[in-house]
């Protein structure tokens, strides 16, 4: 086979590649993001476009080493999937989209149809997705797809010189297309003038200021110090990998009635973890110093512990609390949670080991007090 066949689900086509695709290929390879994750020349210029469309691809398709489509979406290209021959019934699949259809879900369904066609027409046992660390949409892309997150391998990746970590997963012939396991999203969700919100790039400044504080340092034991941008950015990585795993969320709490400086500034960190769906959730919190003594966390773990009970389904909800962290229990115990034991060396804190207070709530209980 030496040119591609048109493959279509009545939305997103998949067709050969024409001259007519190099302006929209030389476009989408300008993007930021494609030349972030993807090993596109850099600079990249209209002849590296023409190249692709009218060398590479249809050599990929004449020598067999690689199978390359144009996705098209309301008769406008909108990117590139393709396949490449690994041998003995492995392919590797790859794919970029033109940012004007990011956010729409035309490449899940365009490398649907690459996978299907992959298994169906050239025999594929198993094909392999890699991507750069750090690549979420790609991976979230996989999970849709039904493809094993086997993990991360190490300078995998060549990317202009330089070896870079690299993410793989895997989907065999014989495997649903289910997405395994559950990945989780972050509402935002309002609370009594606050909202709770995804975290951002621009939060690192107050995420650095609260970490760094004296009393925060003293309770969160396990916290770098010193704490710079870099661990902070490290930290909402952590809760990138926790949504991929469905462990938990974490969310950003933000002031609503704060006016133009205030509002949508970082004040707190709240979220939940350790979830086991339709049985239970661990809730952890910390506080920006200049929120605190305004009821901003006892608000904001209120909210989560509705959010727990009546969206998630969660039978009952967990926090904890060193012995000696008055401020922490307050907040804990004015949500209506009970101390049920203590374990001895139970945290870490600045110190060391402390002792550690843990408290839960049932879903019956909570209803209960809610109707007093």
């Amino acid at each position: 086979m030496n040119a591609a066949p048109t493959l279509t689900d009545g939305h997103v086509t998949l067709r050969a590649h024409r001259a007519d695709d190099v302006p929209g290929c030389f476009e989408q390879c300008q993007d930021p993001v494609s030349q972030r994750w993807t090993t596109v020349p850099v600079p990249y210029s209209p002849d590296d476009a023409r190249h692709f469309v009218t060398e590479l691809v249809p050599q990929g398709w004449s020598d067999g080493s690689s199978w390359a489509f144009a996705v098209e979406v309301d008769e406008r290209y909108a990117g590139t999937v393709e396949l490449r021959d690994r041998g003995e019934g492995r392919l590797e699949v790859a794919f970029g989209s033109h940012p004007w259809v990011r956010g729409s879900g035309a490449m899940t369904r365009a490398v649907r149809l690459l996978v299907d066609w992959g298994f169906a027409e050239r025999d594929a046992r198993v094909v392999l997705w890699q991507a750069h660390q750090g690549n979420w949409a790609s991976r979230r892309l996989a999970w849709r797809l039904g493809f094993t997150y086997e993990g991360t391998v190490r300078a995998a990746l060549h990317q202009r010189g330089e070896l870079r970590d690299a993410w793989v997963a895997t989907l065999l012939a014989t495997d649903d297309r289910e997405p395994k396991g559950v990945w989780l999203d972050v509402p935002v969700l309002e609370a009594e003038e606050l909202r709770l919100r995804p975290w951002r790039e621009s939060d690192v400044p107050r995420i650095v200021e609260a970490s760094s504080d004296e009393r925060t340092r003293t309770w969160l034991g396990r916290m770098p110090s010193p704490y710079g941008d870099s661990d902070a950015r490290a930290w909402l990585e952590h809760q990138q990998e926790n949504l991929a795993t469905g462990d938990g969320v974490q969310w950003a709490v933000v002031d609503v009635t704060g006016g133009e400086e205030g509002e949508d500034r970082a004040l707190a960190a709240v979220g939940y973890f350790h979830y086991q769906p339709e049985v239970e959730l661990e809730i952890g919190y910390w506080t920006h110093p200049d929120a605190r003594g305004r009821g901003v966390m006892t608000r904001a773990v209120a909210r989560v512990v509705q959010y727990a009970f009546e969206d998630l389904g969660v039978r009952r909800v967990l926090a904890g609390a060193a012995v000696d962290n008055a401020a922490s229990r307050r907040v804990i115990e004015a949500n209506g949670l009970r101390a049920w034991g203590t374990e001895r060396l139970g945290t870490f804190v600045r110190a060391g080991r402390a002792d550690c207070v843990f408290y839960d709530v049932l879903i019956e209980e909570w209803r209960q007090q809610r109707r007093r």
